[in-house]
């Protein structure tokens, strides 16, 4: 029996590539800054500071899955700053077998996504908005699907060094379904709002994000599980309950809900070219944590180097006790490989002529 499936695919697209988006809860909408990975949550934030970066990101992710992305950004004048890159998504080698269970060879399985960003600030203001187009296209051994989305996003990012954003993402249509027979799975379309604040005088960043603003409830109960007060016979016992505990479990189950769509990271900035981040997402906590075990799911570290012209980051994410996953990733400005004609004197240049 197969496990029960969702009613969305491409769901590769919900999860960080960059080290620093990951070390800070899973996004970095809200962060104004002259990093083109910065983009990858919110094309908003692509910026004339990113540009000639070449972004490389990787992981080795649970088991032998691998995922990573490539990106480059480049202005045009009057018109704005633009992006292009890649991510992947590599799920490994697998044993294909028929009903009978006698193997037939293997098989691999992998997503793509070719994405090109725009974006652009209004002229005098503080406002930048951006939008970044997705060709989407995943195989599984003769199954594929084709597809397209969009990011659109919007941030305010004032001197004071507050930050607002307002993201909308994978936005789209699925042109070609794995089974033609079969075309109801539809793409993980999200919604994000946050603020970053930089403390003045004081190197700390504060971050907070509100995930997915069209559901509230984002609890899931396993259709398969059966009600913990059960009776000998399966059924379902009901017990009264005072006022107090129905209080006592509306607020907890509010404030349970209420997690569900918090990010919260910060970053430390140490130097100007050392940081430190940590993050934490209720929601992955409660997603992957045991019920007789209690674990750091949910919790995500990283740190931030420059050496030369290279800037390194890293992150760690903790999914459970067996699974997490480290991020990799380095950034370099292809403008400064480029070295500047010397100018020869005017007399010179004159006598040469």
């Amino acid at each position: 029996m197969a496990q029960v499936g969702g009613p969305t695919t491409y769901r590769f697209l919900d999860i960080p590539m960059p080290a620093r988006a990951a070390a800070l809860g899973g996004t970095s909408m809200s962060i104004w800054g002259d990093d083109i990975n910065l983009y990858y949550s919110n094309p908003a934030l692509l910026n004339a500071g990113c540009v000639k970066q070449l972004a490389l990101n990787y992981c080795n992710y649970v088991a032998d899955m691998n995922f990573g992305n490539v990106a480059y950004a480049y202005h045009v004048k009057n018109i704005g700053t633009f992006a292009a890159g890649i991510q992947f998504f590599d799920y490994g080698k697998f044993e294909r077998r028929d009903e009978f269970d006698v193997k037939d060879g293997n098989f691999n399985a992998s997503d793509y996504s070719l994405n090109l960003s725009w974006a652009r600030r209004l002229k005098d203001t503080t406002f930048s908005f951006g939008i970044t187009l997705k060709t989407l296209y995943s195989h599984y051994d003769t199954y594929y699907s084709v597809g397209s989305a969009a990011d659109i996003g919007v941030t305010w990012a004032h001197k004071s060094g507050f930050t607002a954003s307002a993201l909308l993402k994978n936005v789209g249509y699925i042109w070609k379904p794995y089974d033609k027979f079969n075309d109801t799975l539809q793409l993980p379309v999200g919604s994000q709002i946050g603020i970053s604040y930089k403390v003045k005088k004081a190197p700390f960043r504060l971050i907070l994000v509100y995930d997915n603003l069209r559901t509230w409830d984002l609890t899931y109960t396993s259709p398969i599980a059966e009600p913990e007060n059960t009776n000998l016979f399966g059924e379902e016992e009901v017990k009264e309950k005072t006022k107090w505990q129905n209080f006592s479990e509306k607020t907890r189950s509010f404030g349970d809900k209420l997690g569900r769509h918090m990010i919260f990271a910060t970053e430390v900035l140490i130097t100007k070219n050392f940081n430190l981040r940590v993050g934490y997402n209720y929601r992955m906590h409660k997603e992957m944590m045991l019920p007789d075990k209690r674990t750091a799911s949910g919790l995500s570290l990283g740190f931030g180097f420059q050496v030369y012209r290279f800037k390194i980051n890293y992150a760690f994410t903790k999914y459970n006790l067996i699974g997490n996953s480290s991020i990799f990733s380095v950034t370099t400005n292809l403008g400064t490989y480029v070295k500047k004609e010397k100018k020869q004197p005017a007399s010179e240049t004159s006598a040469a002529n």
